[in-house]
């Protein structure tokens, strides 16, 4: 992988297109690489867990210079195997052996500090860093007011189809956007679109939150 300044690692490639189109609005697309963990290092896994099994990596190339700022972010899931507290944990455990320990003053995201004084290392857990889910609870978090009536018509569709559905039931939020992006001017585009499309409310606290976390990061 060839060096590069800053870093904002996610899970896979929807992750990877809808946080360049947010860094794009932010002015960071041209500092900040979004990648997921295979993009970085070929055999590497497109996931939660594998993001934290190549973190090492990225945390040395942070002692030794090769990388200036380093961002993460990974989904929260649902209990029991995920959950934020859980995903907490994983975040602090990989961390600490590098010299980094959890910012508890913090209000946006996790910020992890380092007892020599490199650059913080942010982790944000998706959807908020508190409840359980996904980018796309989070999607639904930040929704722009004139949204609303269209993705509760989505909602109703989703809970209107008779069961067995396909998807699990942990994956609903995800079909449920899904639905909604399939009904607007672009269909079968992503959230990196909707981003584009403006059908997101810059002053809800999701997005405040999530966008202060990125430029507190990734500081110009």
């Amino acid at each position: 992988m060839a060096a590069h300044p800053n870093i904002l690692v996610v899970e896979g490639p929807s992750d990877q297109a809808f946080f360049e189109s947010l860094c794009r609005t932010l002015g960071l697309a041209t500092t900040v690489k979004v990648a997921p963990p295979r993009a970085l290092q070929p055999g590497a896994y497109n996931s939660k867990q594998g993001i934290f099994n190549y973190l090492p990596t990225l945390l040395k190339q942070l002692d030794d210079g090769g990388l200036a700022r380093l961002g993460v972010v990974v989904d929260a899931d649902s209990p029991p195997n995920g959950g934020f507290l859980k995903t907490q944990a994983l975040a602090t455990q990989t961390l600490a052996p590098f010299g980094y320990t959890l910012n508890t003053t913090q209000t946006a995201g996790l910020v992890y500090e380092h007892n020599d004084g490199f650059a913080d290392v942010g982790v944000w857990v998706m959807p908020d860093n508190h409840a359980p889910g996904m980018l796309e609870d989070w999607a639904q978090l930040a929704l722009h007011p004139r949204e609303h009536t269209l993705f509760a018509h989505a909602r109703s569709a989703i809970q209107a189809w008779p069961e067995p559905h396909k998807f699990k039931p942990l994956q609903c939020s995800k079909a449920e956007v899904a639905t909604w992006l399939a009904w607007q001017a672009h269909p079968g585009h992503g959230l990196d679109q909707a981003v584009r499309d403006g059908l997101f409310d810059t002053e809800s606290q999701g997005y405040r939150q999530l966008t202060r976390w990125l430029n507190q990061t990734f500081p110009t």
